[in-house]
Parts: structure tokens; sequence; C-alpha cells
């Protein structure tokens, strides 16, 4: 390719006495409006954005007073009487001089690719610089930018070498305008690249000297033939550049006529162009955005999000703001319809004040109050309900109407579940004055409210007093300056967003390295689920050591996730840290991160591997992922030996017994040491163990006695779980199944009863043998409720969908259900609610069952 800087831009003869008018700068074009938000006297005026490379972005159009766009001011006396030359000679200097600063945005680009090939070469040796996921990270499309500004580059050059009113460079601009779904992709991984760009530089050095010495080729008159530039100052480029080609837009249709073949589509560009502006204006993140108070302090925004507050023992949802000196915590003010919306402050506390508040000396922090988890579970089964109706209804002929009903009772429940799910504890206290407790529902989110405060106050802080006008001031900013607009749920999304994953996600967790000295770690993993991020594994942790080796299998469901993260831990074993509340986490964390569960990634058969790094410490993983419409198949099984996947009455006619042997034996285990474990059914158990578990009773290993007595006590509850999911029919069995979800839906106690009972009466004998033992068992485990916290309800939950969900050909059958997913939205509350409907009841007795004549016999 031939060199950027060799090439010519063509300057009209007095195009360098223009350069100062216009602002064409050799940083690219910027118009009139570019220093908006700045005063006479170059004070700043509240609120403005900041564009300098460190901060964040903000995509910005420039407006004069009447809210219309600005555009640079043209020389005195060109265009005067409208004579048409001398406009189509501007159009020339407009777009000669945007052709210069595309020519040296092009370099820029280059810049930026140039360490990239040979970083992402070595990601594969065995010393690598970064992994590959780092460089497309911080790299993420940057080539395509580059290709579509070069092939723009070289159309546009020869249209003004050979420049005469003919000329046409519309369709140009139209094409440009029509890529910026690049731009979009850019603009969304843009605060993540520069986070990996910023962890790359601290953990490697290498790296370091490389991000802060990128060369830059100056265009062809430059004295300087290269400048040195930092990788963070490039990354900013294409966040700036498209404001700049949008001004260019506004100045090259102010100088063309309108009967000019260009005007239309020079206008449809722009249009494009301010359309995509203000789209991303409404989700870019203006972090640190710069604030004046009246006394001129400059106050910037850091971080801000909802947080749910324990206020008058209640749960209130806030969005908090943290800026450089304070915290402010703000609810959303009502409004009456078209106004805009404003906050309202509830208190704030100078950085300088604060102090985060321990168990032991928070005597006055509020009681948490919290729901039992099959009420939220119960909701999660209403919400995905509601969806399943919104899709069917999107297809209906006359579905618009009841669809916005939907979505406003769907958003109802999603905002109750994300005001009650959250239990961890956040104190803050204000140590000249109160003290404020919030419930977060991960520990991750904890942990960097916790550094971003903490890296805030290592500065020399001093404390502020606001007067009732600042604060009102301030308050008023944040509505502009906010970087999260809305609250957490799918209702707020937009259909073409992606869904998240819905079904089960294997995770192997392999091993960590890069602790400087030994430890005693643990990992635990989260995903996402309905806006919020919940806890769903955990590894065991090591004593001492530098390099621990889990090698541990976990299945995670998820529901509509898009992110996994992992927190890696260091286990406390000091008792008399370990009396805390019993949503105080006290061990502490080493070191988070997180990866996005990309669907073409996860879903292919293959396991993929992956490293997460934090804090130095690198974390080993490997995951893949099941659909739900596949993991719901329970799939007939043509062996005839083991136990997994066989019909329950062939294993019980070859063992001559009423109840399978692994039901007994895995009952009897949990019973024995399971039954006062927190979580018992609920936390999944190492799948690799549940697969030696699973191959032992499959092939009738003689030590299988002495293999549970050493087993974790989640493994065999997840082997029992295991055992009736791959049944090749439900236990309650698929011809059933129907009666069952009428018969619990009847109003009528009376006529439930007798259905209820006449159905349990009506299942094979192996079948009915094996749930009444099952029934009782998940009844004594209940009894320990205030031990293990598993209620009559939370074994409903984890039981109900495995004992009855239909098999694969039953689900077929059902015309009105298009896929596995769809049974299992609408029909899993049912499936839950027949099962708490028999743990219930009084104790059932096999033989008074089939003895009792008062239940009618009408054949099912």
């Amino acid at each position: 390719m031939e060199p950027l800087s060799a090439r010519g831009v063509p300057r009209l003869s007095w195009i360098d006495t223009l350069y100062s008018n216009f602002n064409y700068n050799t940083d690219g074009y910027e118009g009139d409006g570019a220093e908006d938000g700045k005063s006479q006297d170059g004070s700043e005026t509240l609120p403005y954005i900041d564009e300098s490379p460190t901060m964040s972005p903000q995509l910005c159009t420039p407006q004069g007073p009447d809210g219309e766009m600005v555009s640079p001011t043209p020389p005195e006396g060109l265009l005067a009487g409208g004579d048409i030359e001398k406009g189509l000679e501007m159009k020339k200097l407009v777009l000669s001089g945007f052709l210069a600063s595309e020519e040296i945005y092009i370099n820029q680009l280059e810049a930026l690719l140039l360490p990239m090939r040979p970083l992402k070469a070595t990601a594969t040796t065995s010393q690598p610089v970064l992994t590959i996921q780092q460089v497309e990270t911080i790299f993420y499309k940057i080539q395509d930018i580059f290709e579509i500004h070069k092939e723009f580059y070289d159309a546009l050059l020869p249209n003004i070498q050979q420049w005469d009113e003919k000329v046409t460079v519309g369709h140009l601009f139209q094409k440009l305008a029509s890529q910026l779904g690049v731009y979009k992709a850019f603009v969304d991984n843009y605060k993540v690249a520069l986070e990996t760009a910023e962890k790359c530089s601290q953990a490697n050095g290498q790296f370091q000297k490389i991000s802060e010495n990128l060369k830059v080729k100056g265009p062809k008159d430059s004295k300087d033939c290269t400048t040195t530039v930092s990788m963070e100052a490039l990354l900013y480029k294409p966040i700036d550049r498209v404001t700049r080609s949008t001004l260019v837009l506004h100045d090259l249709l102010k100088h063309t006529p309108k009967d000019h073949p260009d005007f239309p589509l020079l206008q449809d560009a722009l249009r494009i162009s301010q359309n995509f502006l203000s789209s991303i204006n409404e989700e870019i993140d203006p972090r640190r955005t710069a604030v004046t108070t009246p006394k001129g302090e400059a106050r910037q925004l850091v971080k801000d999000g909802f947080l749910v507050e324990v206020s008058e023992s209640s749960r209130k949802l806030r969005h908090v703001f943290l800026f450089t000196d304070l915290l402010l915590c703000a609810k959303m003010k009502k409004t009456s319809v078209g106004r805009q919306q404003q906050y309202e402050c509830k208190w704030y506390i100078p950085l300088a004040d604060l102090t985060f508040q321990t168990l032991d000396d928070s005597d006055s922090c509020p009681s948490i109050q919290i729901l039992p988890e099959h009420e939220i579970e119960e909701m999660k089964i209403k919400i995905s309900v509601l969806k399943s109706d919104i899709q069917k209804e999107k297809k209906a002929p006359k579905g618009q109407s009841r669809v916005e009903r939907l979505r406003k009772k769907m958003n109802e429940q999603e905002s109750w579940l994300l005001l009650h799910s959250p239990t961890i504890p956040f104190r803050i206290h204000n140590k000249h004055g109160k003290s404020y407790q919030f419930l977060l529902s991960s520990d991750y989110e904890r942990s960097e409210w916790r550094e971003s405060i903490q890296k805030l106050q290592k500065k020399d802080l001093q404390t502020c007093v606001l007067s009732s006008v600042e604060l009102q001031v301030l308050t008023s900013s944040c509505f502009k300056l906010r970087t999260v607009h809305n609250i957490p749920v799918t209702s707020n999304k937009d259909d073409e967003e992606t869904p998240g994953l819905y079904g089960f996600l294997h995770v192997i967790v392999h091993s960590a390295k890069g602790f400087k000295e030994s430890a005693n770690p643990y990992c635990t993993l989260e995903v996402d689920s309905y806006g919020y991020f919940v806890s769903k594994a955990k590894t065991r942790a090591f004593r001492d050591t530098t390099e621990p080796q889990w090698n541990e299998e976990f299945e995670i469901e998820l529901e509509g996730s898009q992110y996994l993260r992992i927190l890696c831990y260091e286990k406390c074993y000091d008792k008399s840290m370990l009396n805390k509340d019993d949503n105080e986490i006290v061990d502490k964390i080493m070191g988070k991160g997180q990866v996005q569960l990309d669907p073409q990634t996860v879903q292919s058969k293959n396991w993929h591997m992956d490293v997460i790094e934090m804090n130095g410490i690198k974390v080993e993983f490997s995951m893949k992922f099941t659909s739900r419409d596949l993991s719901l198949k329970r799939t007939p099984s043509k062996k005839q030996s083991g136990v997994f996947g066989v019909k329950i009455n062939v294993v019980t006619k070859r063992e001559r017994s009423k109840v399978p042997y692994i039901v007994r034996q895995c009952i009897e285990e949990v019973e024995k040491r399971g039954i006062d474990e927190v979580g018992i059914y609920r936390i999944s158990g190492v799948a690799t163990d549940i697969q030696a578990l699973k191959t032992a009773f499959d092939t009738n290993t003689k030590d299988i006695l002495v293999m549970l007595s050493d087993m974790d006590i989640n493994a065999i509850a997840g082997t029992l779980k295991l055992y009736f999911r791959e049944l090749p029919e439900p236990l309650l069995t698929d011809r059933l199944y129907p009666a069952f979800m009428e018969g619990i839906a009847l109003s009528d106690p009376a006529a439930k009863e007798n259905c209820m009972m006449h159905l349990l009466r009506s299942l094979p004998d192996p079948n009915l043998m094996t749930f009444l033992i099952l029934l009782e068992h998940l009844k004594r485990v209940a009894e320990k409720e205030p031990i293990n916290k598993m209620s009559l309800h939370n074994l409903a939950t984890v039981f109900g969908p495995t004992l009855l969900r239909p098999s694969e050909s039953e689900i077929t059958k059902a015309q009105h259900i298009t896929s596995a997913s769809d049974i299992w939205s609408h029909d899993v509350m049912a499936q839950v609610q027949v099962l708490l409907y028999y743990l219930q009841h009084p104790p059932i007795s096999f033989a008074e069952l089939k003895r009792n004549t008062l239940y009618f016999s009408t054949d099912v």
C-alpha cells in the first residue's frame, strides 16, 4: 500500500489563509461549535463535556441558541449574492480541508493497527504479551473502520483533483453514513477496550511501553514526519470522528445548490448521521464528565447506577452518583406527562467524611427483610410466561394493543424483582452524621463501588458543604450526566437487543496463577439474570498454595444471561470473624473479572477455553452451553443396562426392588449428613463428581458405598436430581401429565383432592413407590428449613419440573406449543404447584391409597 503521507491533497492558493476561519485543524474538522460550553472568558459553564482523550466519549452536535446545529461561519464576502461559482469553490474548500483531516485520521488508525498484528501473532506463542481475547477487545473494529475510511479517501481524492461543477461526491458520503453501524459496535466496546488496555499496561511492562509510544505519520506538508501518541488518545479518535463528519455534511449542504445531484444524497447522509449521533448519546458513557459549581470547583462524575436502599425499614430504588469529591443519593421525581424527568437529592456525603461500616459497629443499621426464595422464583416464572405471551401476541394480527399492556405488567414485575432480590449489605457512614445501607445482589458490585470510592479517597480530599442552590444545581446536572439511564429490566430493552441465553452453561474452573504469596483461594461464579447478577457456584477452597488446581465442573442455569463473572476470594479461617450476618461475605476478594457469553462461541459443541485476568491473577476456565430446548428433552434410551436413561420399571425389575437402588442410597446419604447443609438440592455439585457417581451406579461398582461416604454431599444431591431428569419419561408419566395440569387448576378443594389422589393411584407401582419415598424425604429436609434454608416451596421449585416435565414426544404432540422453551415458561409454575400440593398434604400411604375406594375411578 502506498504510504499515506505521500498522498497529495490539492490545496487552493488561498486555502491556508482560510484555515484559521474554518477551524480545519491538523487533528480533524472542527466547527465553531467545537468549543461550545465555554464562556468568553474561558471559564466552563454548567454542565460541559470534556472531549479530551482521557475522558470517556460524548458525541456532540454543536447547537445554536435556537437548538439548530451550528456550522462553521464562511469567510465574509465569499458567498455574497449567492454566487453559485463561489459556492462551488467553497464546497471544494470544505472537501479539501476534510480530505486533509481524513488523511491524518487514516494515519492515526494505521498507527493503532501497527502493533495489533505482532501482538496477535505472539498471543499463540509460549510468551504472549496479550491473550487473543485482549487483543480483539482493545482493537475491536479498528481494522473495519480503517478499511471504510481508506476506501472513502481513495474514492474522494480523484474527485477533488479533477474538480468542476459536475463532480458529485454525495454518493460517497451516503455510503460512509450507511456504514455507521461499525462505529456503533466500536462505541459499545470503547469503555471495555480502554479498561482492558489500562489493566494490560499495569500487568505487562512490554505492552505499557508499546501503548505509550505509537508513531503516527504526519501529512505530506508537515515538517515532522512522525509524532508519538498514546494508545488511549488514538482509541478516542473514532469517537471524535463521527461528530466532525456530521459537521462537514452540514457545511457541504449549505454550499450545494438544491438542484445539484449531490443535494438529496448529502441530505440523506446528514439525516443518517444525526440519527446515529442522537441514538448513541442516549447510551454512551460520559464518565468522569466535569461539572463546575458556582465556587468554580471541578467536580467529575466517576460512576452511577441504581441501588436498593433500606430506608425506614423498607426497600427504595435509588440512583446513586459518585463524584470525585462526594457520593449523592437521588430518586427520580414524579413529573407530569411530557415534562423532562428530574432527580431529587435524598442525601449526600463528602468522600472526605465517608467510611465503610462493618457489622461490628453498625448497631443502628436497619434490619433486612428477606423474602422467601420461592416468592422470588415464582415471580421469575410469571415474567417468563409474560415474555412468551408477548412474543405470541406480536405474531397475532391484532395483538399490538395487548403487547403494550403485557409489557407494562412485565415492567412492574421485573421492577418488583429488582427491588426484592438483593440481600448483600453495603453500609456507608458519614463520620459527622448518619449511616446508610444499600442492598446488592452481587459481591462484585459491592466491591466495585467500594474500590471506586477508596481510589478517590487516596487523593487529598477536603470536606465540603453544599448550599441549597449548589445542591440543586448539582442534582439537576445528574439527569444529563448519568451513564445508566434505565433500571436494568428486559422490558426496557429494544426487541432487536440480544435476549441473552436460556439453558445450561457448563463451566470447568481449571486453575489460577499469579499469586504473589501462599493463599487460601476459592472462586465463585455469577451470571446475570433478570437484570441483576446471581451467585451460582463455588469451588472448594485450597489451603496455603500459590497455584490452585481445581478442575471442577459446574452446570449453571441461565435465564436470559449475557455475562459470566468469576470472583477469586481469600478464605477466612479466623473463627472470630465468622459470627456475621447470613448475607455478609467476610472473605476478602482477591480479584474479579467477567466475560461476555457470545452465543456463537459458547453454543458450539466443543468446550471453549478462556482466561480471566484479575489483579495479576489469571484464572483459567472452559465453558460450553446447552440451550433450554435441548436440555429439556427427555430422549428415550435404547440401552437396557445401567440405571440412567432407563425406564424405572426396567430398573426395579432387574434389581427385584420396589424403588431403584440409586434413589434409596442417595436419599439415605443426604439424610445422614446433608440435611443441615444450607441450600441442599439447590446448590450445584461439582459436575465431575456427579459424572463419577453416575458411572459408578451405571456399572454397579462394588465400592459405591465407599464413594458415597467420601463424596461431597451436593454432588450426591445432584446425582439424584440428574437421575430423575434423565428418565426417558417423567416419574409422574407422560400419559397422566395433562390430567395433573387440569387437576391442579381445579378450584374446589374436594374435587382437587379426589382428582389428585386418583392420579397417584393411576401411576405404575414402581413410579408411585418411588414418588412417595421421595415425598417423605423432601418433607424431612423441609423440617430443617431454619438451618438448611430449604422450604417446601424451594424444594417444589427444584424438583417439580424434574418429576413432571413431559418427554420430547409429548411436547411435539401439543400443537399449540412450538418449542421446549414454550412448555417450560407456560407449565413450570403448574409443575411446581403439583409437587407442592403433595408436599403439603398429610402423609400418603401406598397401601391406604390402593385400598381406598372413595376416590372416583374414572379411567384417565
